[in-house]
């Protein structure tokens, strides 16, 4: 009797909504943490970051098409500096990621040696890395100058980097110019992190920013496709996504078509209804079911849907996600034709494998398929 009730007790939490649940969850994630130093020197290579984030994202897609994808940052210099680390957790919204690597500014940093030690210690420990199986955690040490071994406080980086291998987190190591003395411990870092050295130019190499004939068009659509989002909740998320929204206006032209090119995910996930990267828009939040129209207080709502009943609140929530998939379905065919634009201007003139972005490119694809 007892055998069979605990048969039946296994069988019935096999059959349980909350397994059924954690198995149809378990897509992979993909998390890539960056520590920066935003000291003086490496003013150039912050620069060239802001304009090729999006590359680097969308070379996350292109490795792993389905995956959920996080980034954060943690910006570091040194003590009696304005900030010692300045934490940007992991994140989904990318866009609001782009939007404080935009004010990171590169200064400060008067002797040599920086607080790198410190740095990755908060990296590993407070970027608020995912615990599971089907998690990939990849950081990156971008800096040129040695850590401070003087600073009693610091938990010094041989045993930061146990921490990271404890949980689970590979760490590759960019050096910007060529200190020896930097060499020595970066090369240390990658080897104990399980990463790679990585050495790039004090500017951080050339980076190839590539036109297109399509780009103008592309972001023309992209207007129309902000045109179609709805801000809800609270006030301050309702201006993050009016924000958001204006970036493409601000960006250089080949960054907000990368910007679009990610968003939309177009030519890896052609049925995405997002125009934005996280919460906040109630066109996208319906319709991948993340929200319900009528679970959505009065006072969440902008004024011109607040008015609105609510079976007039639903219809234009179906204009809206019905022009949306129209757009989307233009802006797929034209990132395709800029695909095959881009593919054969890089044939003609190869970026240098000493740049940033390749570098970053080339591991993630490396790791992620690891």
């Amino acid at each position: 009797m007892i055998a069979k009730l605990a048969k039946a007790f296994a069988i019935a939490a096999m059959l349980s909504p909350l397994a059924i649940a954690s198995q149809a969850q378990a897509k992979p994630v993909v998390e890539v943490g960056f520590v920066l130093d935003t000291t003086g020197s490496m003013g150039p290579l912050i620069e060239g970051a802001k304009r090729k984030i999006w590359t680097i994202a969308t070379s996350i897609v292109e490795a792993n098409p389905d995956a959920e994808i996080r980034m954060g940052i943690v910006a570091y210099r040194d003590i009696g500096d304005e900030y010692v680390t300045k934490v940007f957790p992991l994140t989904t919204d990318i866009q609001d990621l782009y939007a404080n690597l935009l004010e990171l500014k590169a200064r400060a940093g008067g002797d040599w040696p920086e607080s790198v030690n410190e740095a990755l210690h908060v990296a590993v420990t407070k970027l608020s890395w995912t615990q599971g199986a089907e998690i990939r955690r990849i950081m990156f040490l971008v800096g040129d100058a040695p850590p401070h071994m003087d600073y009693a406080q610091d938990v010094k980086y041989p045993e930061v980097m146990r921490m990271a291998q404890d949980r689970g987190i590979t760490v590759n190591a960019v050096q910007a110019g060529n200190a020896r003395d930097t060499e020595r411990v970066w090369r240390e870092i990658a080897q104990l992190g399980g990463g790679r050295y990585i050495p790039i130019p004090q500017d951080g190499g050339h980076l190839v920013i590539i036109e297109t004939p399509f780009d103008i068009e592309i972001l023309e659509l992209q207007g129309k496709m902000n045109g179609t989002i709805i801000p809800y909740g609270p006030l301050q998320q309702r201006s993050s996504v009016e924000r958001k929204a204006q970036q493409y206006a601000s960006a250089p032209r080949a960054t907000a078509t990368e910007m679009s090119r990610y968003v939309n995910k177009n030519g890896y996930r052609t049925s995405s209804a997002d125009a934005i990267t996280g919460d906040g828009d109630l066109v996208a939040d319906v319709a991948s079911g993340r929200q319900k129209l009528a679970a959505v207080k009065d006072e969440d709502l902008p004024d011109a849907v607040r008015a609105l009943s609510p079976a007039a609140r639903q219809a234009l929530l179906d204009r809206q996600l019905t022009e949306r998939k129209e757009i989307n379905a233009r802006l797929t065919a034209l990132i395709k034709k800029r695909e095959a634009y881009v593919v054969a201007a890089r044939a003609k003139t190869p970026a240098k494998a000493d740049s940033f972005d390749r570098a970053v490119e080339e591991t993630l694809r490396a790791q992620i398929k690891r």
